[in-house]
């Protein structure tokens, strides 16, 4: 392992690191107008709470900003080092933060599965105790191609997954597999809500693969739209190419 890896992994290094990402994103929250979509939409949410946000792989950290100080929010997080950065900054904005691996792969099939399984039962307990699951919803490495296993978590829980997005005009763009985004202050927002997806307890396979075409395309309009209201392009088909041609500032 290199140095600058021990030092990064080090406990005090990474509660700076968490304690400097709090209050970076308290600064891009209050320094960027945000338009909420639909309009005054926390009446028709506290209707359908506790829920099941899902959002694509990337979206963890602004998502806290949806959150009403009433609000009881949890989201799962690995046991990286990455994560635990990222879980001292959540903890701070007040989202209750769950160590584990989500529902993946055998999960689905096997809910006694080892990892997977651990995270879907701390998020089904935490959505019988009235908290709302923020969960990203992605393939694992394979960017906005829903998994089911937030099917999975809605099937054995009861609760409504809804797709949310939250975006800025300002940020930088990565070249990762999630085309995660950094948000930058001093510009405008969106925070956009879509269609509440059920999830029977019962379903059939074929059902099954028909609510996770209608999530995914329901997640995907949601993030368009954010983009579409703050004014930018999302992703930006190469017409030679034919795929994703992503800049380092969208």
């Amino acid at each position: 392992m290199s140095l600058l890896k021990r030092i990064g992994r080090s406990p005090p290094v990474q509660k700076s690191l968490g304690f400097a990402a709090y209050h970076y994103l308290r600064l891009v929250r209050a320094t960027n107008r945000f338009t909420v979509e639909p309009t005054e939409p926390h009446r028709w949410l506290d209707g359908l709470s506790p829920f099941i946000a899902g959002m694509w792989h990337g979206q963890h950290t602004m998502i806290s900003f949806m959150r009403r100080p009433q609000d009881r929010i949890a989201t799962i997080i690995s046991r990286s080092a990455d994560g635990n950065i990222n879980t001292i900054a959540l903890t701070r904005m007040g989202v209750r933060v769950i160590r584990a691996s989500g529902a993946r792969g055998r999960a689905v099939r096997d809910i006694r599965a080892k990892g997977g399984a651990e995270g879907l039962r701390a998020m089904i307990r935490a959505l019988k105790d009235g908290e709302s699951v923020a969960f990203s919803a992605d393939v694992p490495k394979v960017s906005r191609r829903c998994d089911v296993g937030i099917l999975t978590l809605a099937r054995f829980s009861g609760r409504p997954i809804i797709p949310v997005a939250v975006v800025t005009s300002r940020h930088l763009r990565f070249d990762s597999w999630d085309k995660a985004c950094f948000g930058l202050p001093f510009g405008r927002g969106a925070m956009v809500f879509g269609e509440p997806v059920l999830v029977p307890r019962d379903v059939e396979p074929e059902e099954l693969e028909r609510l996770r075409q209608r999530l995914e395309n329901e997640m995907n309009r949601v993030h368009d739209r954010a983009y579409t209201l703050v004014g930018r392009l999302d992703r930006v088909v190469d017409p030679v190419a034919g795929s994703l041609a992503l800049g380092p500032f969208a």
